[in-house]
């Protein structure tokens, strides 16, 4: 983050790649829209309110989204806005999908936080923020539904400074709320921004305009509304910091644009925020050494797989964040944790659910790489060298079950569907040592629906869930002979994950503490890094 790093190579520089966080409901989809259409990839917002089948929105692709209207897995969209190249990753807002929404967090370099205006800040917007903070991200935010009924602005403004621990400058400034509510003063450019309510998808108009005293802002705002924006804004501009780049970058600092996304209001404003304050591509964390962007040769990690998103071809995507470098298609890279080259002959970018193929990428784009299995979350790809991207958690499941196959020959597709959303990342599947059948971990309850209900779809094996004796899972790790007696007297206990490493089931909390007891060779561990 410090000025004296090297200018990126053009192409870098106008990449910003950014996650939107948000609690359920907040408007992420709407506002990803709106984004989509302002870049010009897609000509009409398929507006999220309608029924039935207008309700598809572009981003959200799998049957079981489409049915609960929520967003569950994270895709990536890439579209140009003026000169800059967006990509733009959406993470699913439902809390019981944390773990693919934290590695989302790990291959962006910003996030946007959607805020309800009449709910403020939510727990869920609280856990994201908490994963954004571990990154030190940059965070911009974008307070939606300004033409309902909302809070005072200066409760909300409040209420992310004490909640989140963040500073917050306002970009903009609204003007009147709920049914009065005609527009913003966009205090960074001194524009009066107003909102045409009879066409959703029109932009707004702006008038440009000489500071607040300027006459021209009296044609255009109500008497009384006018009074109530010069006496709040003399207000913020004493009680709220100046927008300050270098604490935006740093991430303590947060600038706040208000609007309507589904008005399309407000949602220019806070492009034009990403571009202008947004950071470019930044350094990755990585062993031996850190990734620098302006690196000639090529790099990238894998943060996300997802199978079957096309049901008809068993295919699987997985997800690269490139790192540096200047990508090209067909190139041969070495897959470092087999240290086997792979040529990426048919890369795909996302707009929306349109892939095309990538015929080039540079760092911070997002591309994906239809593959068989061999890439995992967590992989690295170079032009050579070892390098392994550091920071990609697993976390231990919250929720345990056992899993059966509705009909007992087919225990082996069962298996295979497993393994697969085991590598995904959308469940930990274990494998008890003793007796058969396996145990699925997830973080959320919803997860099991969305499960049982993808194996049905993509594999045609209707399963049952059921009560498992365990409710929780720790990764084994110690001297290698400590660890073999520990398995050897502990087996009703001991299972192995998808990638063969050694699994300690628990019931209760005392079976954690006992081994820490009894055992004090032998480490348990809630997470595990998705590398090897």
């Amino acid at each position: 983050m410090l000025d004296n790093r090297p200018e990126l190579p053009p192409e870098v520089a106008r990449r910003r790649t950014f996650a939107i966080i948000s609690h359920p409901d907040a408007g992420k989809t709407t506002l990803t829209e709106k984004f989509l259409l302002f870049g010009g990839a897609i000509q009409m917002a398929g507006q999220v309110r309608a029924k039935g089948e207008a309700r598809r929105t572009r981003s959200d692709f799998m049957a079981m989204e489409k049915d609960r209207g929520i967003s569950v897995s994270a895709s990536a969209m890439s579209f140009d806005f003026k000169e800059f190249r967006f990509n733009l990753v959406d993470t699913p807002g439902h809390s019981d999908f944390s773990e693919d929404t934290y590695r989302t967090l790990t291959a962006v370099d910003a996030a946007v936080m959607v805020i309800d205006g009449a709910k403020g800040v939510e727990s869920q917007t609280q856990k994201l923020f908490e994963v954004c903070r571990l990154r030190d991200l940059p965070i911009l935010t974008f307070c939606n539904k300004m033409d309902r009924e909302s809070r005072d602005i200066f409760e909300i403004i409040d209420e992310i400074q004490e909640n989140l621990a963040i500073d917050v400058t306002p970009a903009s400034w609204p003007i009147g709320v709920g049914r009065d509510f005609i527009g913003c003063y966009d205090i960074l450019r001194d524009r009066l921004e107003l909102m045409d309510r009879a066409d959703r998808n029109k932009v707004a108009e702006s008038i440009e305009i000489n500071g607040l005293d300027d006459p021209k802002l009296a044609e255009h705002v109500p008497a009384d509304q006018l009074a109530q924006l010069r006496e709040e804004l003399e207000m913020a501009r004493e009680l709220l910091p100046p927008l300050d780049a270098t604490a935006l970058l740093q991430g303590t600092l947060t600038p706040i644009w208000f609007g309507s996304a589904i008005n399309s209001f407000g949602v220019k404003e806070l492009m034009d925020g990403i571009a202008q304050y947004g950071p470019q591509p930044q350094i990755q964390k990585a062993q031996p050494r850190e990734i620098l962007p302006e690196e000639t040769k090529v790099s990238g990690f894998v943060f996300k797989v997802q199978a079957n998103m096309d049901p008809k071809h068993r295919d699987r995507v997985a997800f690269l964040r490139m790192a540096s470098g200047h990508f090209k298609r067909g190139m041969k890279l070495t897959h470092v944790r087999s240290k086997k080259p792979m040529a990426i002959s048919n890369p795909v970018m996302f707009l929306a659910s349109d892939r095309e193929l990538a015929e080039e990428a540079w760092a911070g784009d997002i591309i994906g790489i239809p593959n068989h299995g061999q890439l995992r979350i967590g992989d690295t790809l170079t032009e050579g060298e070892p390098l392994r991207v550091t920071g990609i958690p697993s976390f231990a499941p919250e929720l345990l079950q056992g899993v059966r196959a509705g009909d007992p020959l087919k225990a082996k597709h069962l298996e295979k569907a497993l393994m697969q959303f085991a590598e995904e990342g959308a469940a930990k599947v274990f494998k008890p040592s003793i007796g058969s059948g396996f145990i699925v971990g997830v973080v959320g309850q919803l997860q099991f629906e969305v499960l049982a209900s993808r194996i049905e779809l993509e594999y045609g094996l209707p399963v049952r869930f059921e009560q498992s004796q365990f409710t929780s899972a720790r990764w084994v790790s110690g001297d290698k002979q400590a660890v073999e007696k520990f398995t050897e007297s502990n087996k009703q206990h001991i299972a192995h994950d998808n990638d063969g490493d050694i699994v300690y089931l628990t019931r209760l909390q005392w079976d954690i503490d006992r081994v820490g007891r009894d055992y004090p060779d032998v480490k348990l561990t809630a997470t595990k890094e998705m590398m090897v």
